[in-house]
């Protein structure tokens, strides 16, 4: 991987569009990213992994203010990264989501993230996706590596080194399982004891069930178990043996009680078929003398009634001649009434011809009348719209008089308008001009008042750095003039003097009090180099405002010209205020009159229109009331008809009152001729039913009800009859009566006590049969119970000493470590031996790092303990014990290791660029020495370093920098 160009904008703390050519940086293959605290180095790298990843390492991903709070509220948070990947030039531009302020309204909305990747191919950026999940997939792809094995690896990172020394066993094999993605060993390991407690649960609820088969085995043999069984606890082979045969032995004895029980009911069920049978017979014989007994007494009853049923049947014969006489007797009747009703309705002295010829004159002058009717209802139609058509020519005459005045006065209305719009279209063109100088001047306000603060403290800022670059000659001229003294303190036993050479030490210096030391001399360079930053600033920040403030006096004008400009500015707002209105109401008013002048015209000939409909109306109404006058005027007074309505109303009255007349002589005429006829006929058919007259047959009438009742009897005494017969002449008849009845009661009670016999034997029967099935079923399922569970058991007892193993709680697992803490220390073991190669050359040879499988100081488990090895004194030291810059040192090479053996673990992925961040400031300038020999090493093959610090020393060694500056408005960036 080698990063080619980085662009960001709104990103963290740059507010606006910052670039950075990385080719150039990185073309001495060491360069150095400074700037105060605070200014945004680690923000450039942030910048570098969120273009890759989409995201930021650490506890900054926490925050998702990506976005910078210095950048205007309108402007995308965006970072383009050029990189080489895999041998193939690849440009990234991501944004993070961010609230921008909505297009219309107030208040903001949400934009999404966004991702475009796209490769250089042929001198062309060729886009490959802008979805986020494939971007990420082929970034992770082409890197090998995840984010947090990136940020280990290429980008070492501030304030992690110290921690991962000094973690804990626990901490430190979650940071290496992430790393290392050795997380499948800790998921074996779950899934061992998951699968446990699975297999556990299971089993046990076999056992149960098992328990449960016996249980209803016992419950439906009746047989209690034996009192040293636990069915809680049927694992062993031998008691499985004993309870299959403690099932067999219940089945066997169940299978001779049942054959015995057969053997009962049979004999049972024979007694009672013997008992049944005689039973029935005796039955049968007491039924047959009853029988026979009732009738004989019933052909006597018989014999007696024979007389009376002969008379009624007569009765009966004579009803049923006379039925076809009685209706049409009836007819008869209902015809002379209908004669007699026609009779007193018709007119007493009526002649059906004279009443006749009366109907049809009166017919005539109906019709007559009624010819005159469409005459008056159009004469009612006339008059009403006459009326209607006078009162519209009122209204319409009102309209005309009122739009002909205003039109009149419509031209110096419209001219009065048209001004006033164009006096408002001229101020608003005006505004923007006054209301940009009006600013101007108030610019020039605030600027000259920003000035002379920024002098004021560009003065104060230069005394300070004055103050303290003379402060640090000071403490430097100190330390020099006491530099004997820190020497001789720095001497150890045995060891050899830095100036002359010699073993031994009989005066060593003593140092002055007070005398201050590196640290001390740092501190106070330090403090320099700030205020001249601080410096720098406020010069900037003059010039800018210098240059800003002669932009605003050239476009305000001069001052005493401001009074007037106002008010020109106030006149002129006011008049642009209305400009809207002024023109809507000019527009308005040319709308309205056009629509008037059209009116006007519709108006006018409206009114046209009335007065010659008015005039025909007039015309039609006087021929038609002078027809409807001559109508009326042939009624006799005596009528007195006054419209053509009551004269037609009259003829249809009279009309009515002579078809009446009519219709009433024809009925009587019908009535009578209808009488005469069903008299004959009913006359007629007596004679045929064999009757003299009607009045013999209207006597032999009997009703329906009586006739069915005597029938009946008759068929009822003939069916008596036919039975006695058959009883009386069945076989043996003649000996019934001699016979003696048999004992009903003896043999009842006899049938009955076989019967119970029965019913007791067949019910153990089927109880014996029912418990058999039953034990058979419950056999079977108790085999499959046993089946099933046997070989969860197998597996749970394997499962439970892999799990138990793979836990490190197993007396085989002799260094009692989990499956997942064993890669982890391998792993761990890697990472010491290449962190050793470089912490000897840092430590000049006197620290190695040591991986022990102990617990180490506050760990529940051994395997990932580190010590720290000091070859001067032969001892092993816990990493809590070095001072800040030999952490720092042993950190740094722990940290390079770790790199080291996860570009391997990744698939050797080449790192051609590499970060380090922060933690120079602890190093005395030995030990700085040999860390920076050791970066230099890192460059070898190609490679580039970028150190991270502002550290001043390192500004002084490394040429090549990239410079990080802050202000208020927000960071830059510069290449020195």
């Amino acid at each position: 991987m080698r990063l080619h160009r980085l662009e960001v904008t709104a990103f963290g703390p740059f507010a606006g569009r910052v670039e950075v050519d990385l080719d150039e940086l990185s073309a001495s293959g060491l360069f150095l990213l400074s700037g105060a605290t605070g200014a945004g180095k680690t923000s450039v790298l942030d910048a570098i992994c969120f273009a890759l990843y989409g995201d930021v390492p650490g506890d900054r991903a926490a925050a998702k203010r990506l976005r910078s709070d210095h950048a205007p509220a309108g402007v995308a948070p965006r970072v383009v990264l050029e990189v080489t990947l895999a041998g193939r030039r690849f440009r990234i531009s991501r944004s993070p989501a961010w609230e921008r302020p909505k297009k219309r309204g107030t208040g903001t909305t949400t934009e999404q993230a966004s991702v475009v990747l796209a490769e250089r191919r042929g001198g062309e950026w060729v886009t490959l996706t802008t979805r986020l999940d494939e971007a990420g997939h082929q970034v992770a792809g082409l890197l090998g590596m995840t984010l947090g094995q990136f940020t280990q690896v290429a980008m070492l990172p501030q304030g992690r080194f110290q921690a991962f020394l000094r973690a804990r066993a626990e901490e430190r094999k979650e940071l290496l399982q992430r790393l290392f993605r050795t997380e499948r060993f800790a998921d074996v390991e779950r899934w061992l004891r998951e699968r446990r407690l699975e297999l556990r649960r299971r089993s046990e609820a076999l056992g149960q069930r098992v328990a449960d088969v016996v249980s209803r085995v016992s419950e439906a043999t009746e047989t209690p178990l034996p009192e040293d069984w636990d069915l809680t606890d049927l694992a062993a082979p031998a008691e499985e043996a004993a309870l299959t045969g403690w099932a067999d032995a219940l089945s066997d004895a169940l299978q001779g009680e049942h054959v015995a029980a057969c053997t009962l009911a049979g004999e049972a069920v024979a007694a009672e078929t013997a008992a049944r049978a005689a039973l029935e017979d005796a039955r049968g014989l007491v039924e047959r003398q009853r029988r026979h007994a009732a009738a004989l007494a019933e052909r006597q009853e018989l014999d007696a009634e024979a007389d009376e049923l002969a008379e009624a049947g007569a009765r009966v014969e004579a009803a049923r001649r006379a039925a076809a006489v009685v209706p049409l007797e009836r007819v008869a009747d209902r015809a002379r009434a209908a004669e007699v009703a026609a009779r007193a309705a018709a007119p007493a002295d009526a002649d059906l011809e004279t009443a006749r010829a009366g109907a049809a004159m009166v017919a005539e002058a109906v019709a007559q009348a009624r010819a005159l009717l469409p005459q008056g209802r159009r004469l009612a139609e006339v008059d009403a719209q006459l009326a209607g058509r006078t009162e519209m020519l009122t209204a319409v005459q009102e309209v005309v008089a009122e739009l002909a005045e205003a039109e009149e006065s419509a031209p110096a209305r419209r001219e009065l308008l048209h001004t006033r719009a164009e006096e408002a279209r001229d101020a608003a063109g005006r505004l923007p001009q006054l209301r940009q100088r009006a600013d101007a001047y108030a610019l020039v306000e605030t600027l000259s008042v920003e000035l002379e603060t920024a002098r004021q403290a560009l003065v104060e800022a230069q005394r300070a750095a004055l103050d303290l670059r003379s402060a640090a000659l000071d403490v430097r001229a100190a330390r020099l003039e006491s530099m004997a003294a820190e020497l001789a303190g720095a001497l150890a036993v045995g060891a050899s003097c830095p100036v002359c050479g010699s073993a031994e030490h009989p005066h060593r210096a003593r140092p002055v009090p007070g005398a201050p030391d590196a640290a001390a001399e740092r501190a106070a360079q330090k403090a320099a180099d700030d205020a001249s930053a601080v410096e720098h600033l406020r010069d900037v920040e003059v010039r800018e405002l210098v240059t800003r403030l002669e932009l605003a006096r050239d476009q305000a004008g001069p001052p005493e010209k401001r009074p007037a400009l106002l008010a020109e500015l106030e006149a002129t707002a006011a008049l642009a205020r209305g400009r809207d209105r002024a023109v809507a109401e000019l527009e308005a008013f040319d709308a309205g009159r056009e629509k008037d002048a059209r009116r006007l015209a519709a108006a006018r000939t409206e009114f046209a229109d009335h007065q010659a409909t008015i005039h025909h109306l007039e015309q039609e109404a006087e021929q038609l009331r002078a027809a409807v006058e001559e109508a009326l005027a042939s009624v006799p007074a005596e009528e007195s008809v006054d419209t053509i309505e009551e004269l037609v109303a009259l003829r249809e009255a009279e009309a009515a009152h002579r078809r009446d007349a009519v219709a009433r002589i024809e009925a009587l005429e019908r009535a009578t001729t209808a009488r005469g006829e069903a008299e004959g006929t009913a006359l007629a058919a007596a004679q045929e039913a064999g009757f003299p007259d009607v009045d013999a047959a209207l006597a032999a009438e009997l009703s329906a009800e009586e006739i069915a009742t005597l029938t009946a009897r008759q068929r009822h005494h003939e069916r008596r009859a036919a039975v006695v017969t058959a009883i009386l002449a069945e076989p043996g008849a003649e000996t019934l009566a001699t016979t003696p009845a048999p004992d009903l009661v003896a043999l009842e009670g006899a049938h009955a006590e076989a019967l119970a016999a029965m019913s007791t034997a067949q019910s153990a029967v089927a109880t014996g049969a029912t418990r058999l099935a039953r034990l058979a079923e419950l056999r079977q399922e108790l085999d499959q119970a046993l089946a099933a569970w046997a070989p969860l058991r197998a597996e749970l007892t394997l499962v439970s000493r892999l799990a138990s193993f793979a836990e490190g709680k197993s007396a085989d697992n002799r260094l009692q470590m989990s499956l997942s803490a064993y890669v982890v220390a391998y792993r761990l073991t890697q990472v010491v031996a290449a962190a050793n190669e470089r912490l000897a050359v840092m430590s000049d040879r006197r620290y190695q790092l040591e991986h022990s499988a102990g617990r180490g100081a506050g760990d529940r488990r051994g395997g990932l303990a580190l010590h720290v090895r000091d070859d001067w004194s032969g001892e092993t030291r816990d990493p809590a014990t070095l001072s800040g810059g030999e952490t720092f040192v042993v950190s740094l090479a722990l940290a390079l290791g770790l790199a080291d053996v996860i570009g391997h673990e990744s698939g050797g992925a080449m790192l051609e660029t590499l970060f380090v961040d922060e933690g120079f400031g602890s190093l005395d300038a030995d030990t700085l020495d040999d860390v920076m020999d050791v970066l230099d090493g890192l460059r070898d093959g190609g490679r580039v370093v970028g150190i991270v610090s502002h550290v001043a020393e390192l500004r002084d060694r490394i040429p090549t920098q990239l410079l990080v500056t802050k202000s208020r408005t927000g960071s830059t960036l510069a290449l020195r």
